[in-house]
Formats: structure tokens, sequence, C-alpha cells
């Protein structure tokens, strides 16, 4: 599966984004997916992830309320719509596929990664 995350750039706070992630190669409609994200000397750190359906959905705390995950799984693609940004949201932005139906919150529970893209807000 390779994955493909678009949608970054620069906002000032309280702004909002969206971000897509298009797979290709494999289907990803029998995987959970997650969003996962890395600021400047960080860890990578869990966003949010969805289940193969996307009935299922959990959020970090620090994004719960503001972000939204979601998928479209006859365009192969999942998205995250980010909201009411704060400047401690920015950092590069990463979609991952799981081999698994259940959502997930481990970096190590995903198989597969996209690029990055950057998310950068002004206060």
């Amino acid at each position: 599966v390779q994955l493909q995350a678009s949608g970054g750039g620069l906002v000032q706070a309280g702004g909002s984004l969206r971000l897509s992630c298009a797979a290709s190669g494999r289907t990803i409609s029998s995987r959970a997916m997650g969003w996962f994200r890395q600021a400047p000397g960080n860890e990578r750190e869990f966003v949010a992830t969805i289940n193969w359906s996307g009935e299922s959905t959990y959020y970090a705390g620090s994004v719960k309320g503001r972000f939204t995950i979601s998928r479209d799984n006859a365009k192969n693609t999942v998205y995250l719509q980010m909201n009411t940004l704060k400047p401690e949201d920015t950092a590069v932005y990463y979609c991952a596929a799981s081999d698994g139906l259940a959502y997930r919150l481990r970096k190590d529970d995903y198989s597969y990664w996209g690029q990055g893209t950057q998310v950068t807000v002004s206060s």
C-alpha cells in the first residue's frame, strides 16, 4: 500500500485545514487507518484512528472535539478535518494503514506510512 498525504499548509490559529490520504497499490477498505504527527524534537504521536468501516473512531485527548477522521473506501482515501487549530498543532502529519480491521493507537500496529504533510499554525 502506498499512501500519499496532502492538504497541509500555513494557517492562523483558529483556522481549519483538511488533510487527505490517498492510497494506491492495494485497497484500504479492510484496514484500520490512522493519523500521527511529529513536531521537531518530539516523537511521533498518535492523533486519530478509524476502523475499516468508518463506524468507530478514537482521538488523542489534545485533538478530541476539534479534529474529525473519516474515510471514503470507494475513493481509497482517508481524511482528517482539523478545526480550531492551535500553534501546538504544528507538526508533520502522517497517515498510516494497519493490517487489521479495528482501530489502532500504537505506531507499531501500522505497517504502511505516507510521506507526511507539514501543518504550521501561526499565533
